[in-house]
């Protein structure tokens, strides 16, 4: 108990501590990408390309008419869909996979073809099927997720240590509870990082996704300020949303990490 006390109360002592440099080295990026960013136009004396004020601009302009909120929350929307059936089947279908390997034999050959076909060379087939509109990017954002968290899935089962398994069984845990019991467990921080890959998988798809599928989101308004009279002010403000909303996604899953029954995986 004393030892717990310990290893607790260091941790509330190094945490402010570490959430300092934690924010004074993200700040320290962001100024010099700036830095950077102003400098490369200044020296190549770009007319198209705006500098970072002129962004700023156009994200304020874009907020005030309600178009970022709008086109954001369509982005996220489809997003939460597509990731979310993905996680629904992957998880379950990879835990099956890697467990009987009779299955896998059989459904690896299929799994290994559609794999390496890029999202976005669905497109066509997305939209014969379910047409223009969210269905269709909500189906190529499974599709991208979906096989990026199977593979994930299937490896960290495989992974699990077969002593861990033989102990299960000499305690006489039927095969529901193992899998509850001690493969859940055991693959959860691989399971993690799956996650967060096949969310920033999800994230670029969509964005592809609506510049040609659908009439709003993100994606959509690159396309629409880029034919509205080039108006590459807004292009890049809706790369920045791009990236800012995929960063503030990529922390909510890694908060997932300081879970107690997961953050064994990890390092301090």
């Amino acid at each position: 108990m004393l030892h717990d006390l310990r290893i607790r109360l260091r941790a509330e002592l190094e945490a402010p501590a570490g959430a300092r440099r934690f924010g004074q080295g993200w700040l320290s990026g962001v100024a010099a990408l700036l830095v950077l960013w102003s400098l490369a136009i200044a020296i190549h004396r770009a007319t198209i390309l705006p500098g970072p004020y002129k962004v700023l601009l156009g994200v304020v302009d874009l907020a005030r008419r309600g178009l970022l909120v709008r086109h954001v929350v369509a982005s996220l929307f489809r997003v939460t869909w597509g990731y979310v059936l993905a996680v629904l089947v992957g998880v379950p279908l990879g835990l099956c996979l890697g467990w009987w390997r009779r299955a896998d034999r059989a459904v690896n050959p299929f799994l290994q073809v559609l794999r390496p076909i890029s999202p976005l060379a669905w497109i066509p087939v997305a939209i014969l099927w379910f047409g223009v509109g969210d269905l269709a990017a909500v189906y190529l954002i499974f599709v991208a997720s979906f096989f990026s968290l199977l593979v994930t899935v299937i490896r960290a089962v495989r992974d699990v240590d077969p002593v861990h398994r033989n102990a299960a069984h000499n305690f006489g845990l039927d095969r529901r509870r193992l899998v509850a019991r001690v493969v859940l467990p055991a693959i959860l921080p691989q399971l993690i990082v799956g996650l967060r890959l096949a969310l920033g998988v999800a994230w670029l798809v969509v964005v592809a996704a609506e510049m040609i599928a659908v009439n709003s989101g993100l994606g959509f308004l690159i396309v629409d300020a880029r034919n509205a009279g080039n108006r590459y002010d807004l292009v890049v403000a809706g790369m920045v949303m791009i990236g800012a909303t995929g960063l503030c996604l990529d922390l909510l899953v890694r908060r997932l990490e300081r879970l107690p029954n997961v953050s064994w995986g990890f390092s301090s």
